[in-house]
């Protein structure tokens, strides 16, 4: 790893705390709604076709979702959905945003450790104010100089954050359980990037790739990045 890195950035969610079980567990509910329109699995397939073809007007996050859900509903239903289903979708979207926040093993450790050592920040995808909420309960909020709240993450996104760290990407490490996200578009800017892998990623997310790179790690779990630094 290289020894000149001064700035890491973590991606949140499944990186830091749980996220998408919370979401699939809200999916799954919505799917036994439709249950008598149309097969569960088949509901879940539109449901993410709907994701996707929202996904440049919504952008990431539990409010997109609940929209999403609803257009769902209405394509599924065409358009003669009672009120009441329409209720229950939009109150497993907000029983979503109201979940708690899990941290996940070894990441308090881990910050605290790095912490007066490197210039700590968060990068992450998602709605603004559900990000927000999720790290002022999480409890982390002081170990970090910088909250990033992105609208995606390609390599512009990251160009972006490293002009207004003023950073250089060869002192760059970048934290995250999606290689689409969080690995690829850093390595290609010329920054370091470590794959923390999670059990559960979304659809949009996976990416089956075989990496070998100088400036790229594998860790089983986050504490791992200490040996590295």
């Amino acid at each position: 790893m290289n020894n000149s890195i001064t700035t890491i950035a973590f991606d949140a969610d499944d990186t830091l705390w749980i996220n998408e079980p919370y979401f699939q567990e809200a999916e799954n509910r919505f799917c036994e709604l439709l249950e008598d329109d149309l097969p569960q699995h088949s509901v879940s397939q539109e449901l993410f076709k709907t994701e996707m073809q929202n996904l440049h007007l919504y952008g990431y996050g539990i409010k997109g979702f609940m929209l999403c859900m609803v257009e769902t509903v209405c394509r599924i239903s065409n358009s003669t959905a009672s009120t009441d289903l329409i209720s229950k979708t939009i109150e497993i979207g907000h029983e979503l945003l109201m979940k708690p926040v899990e941290l996940l093993d070894g990441v308090t450790e881990t910050l605290e450790r790095l912490k007066g050592k490197y210039r700590l920040v968060v990068a992450t995808k998602g709605d603004l104010l559900d990000q927000e909420r999720k790290l002022k309960k999480s409890g982390l909020q002081d170990y970090f100089h910088h909250i990033e709240i992105m609208s995606d993450k390609k390599e512009s996104d990251y160009r972006k954050l490293l002009k207004h760290l003023d950073c250089k990407p060869e002192h760059f490490l970048m934290l995250g359980n999606s290689v689409k996200s969080d690995i690829l578009p850093v390595l290609e800017i010329g920054g370091s990037a470590a794959h923390i892998p999670y059990h559960v990623t979304w659809t949009h997310e996976q990416q089956d790739l075989q990496l070998e790179h100088e400036r790229f790690l594998e860790l089983k779990n986050i504490k791992e990045v200490l040996n590295y630094l």
